[in-house]
């Protein structure tokens, strides 16, 4: 009886354990799709403040 508990205690570790798994691959995917767009993003930042700097240095 004790083996049959400890294997159901097993299995259930094992199922946590991959669904723990599918969690951290899903945030590593997340990760990577939001990295892409990093530069983009700085290059929009930077974009905006030169043409802010310029329009107040050269009244356009």
């Amino acid at each position: 009886m004790q083996d049959a508990f400890d294997v159901t205690k097993v299995q259930a570790e094992i199922g946590k354990l991959m669904a723990e798994t599918a969690k951290i691959s899903a945030e590593t995917s997340k990760i990577n799709r939001e990295t892409r767009w990093f530069p983009v993003i700085w290059a929009t930042a930077w974009l905006g403040a030169v043409l802010a700097v310029g329009k107040i240095f050269f009244g356009g």
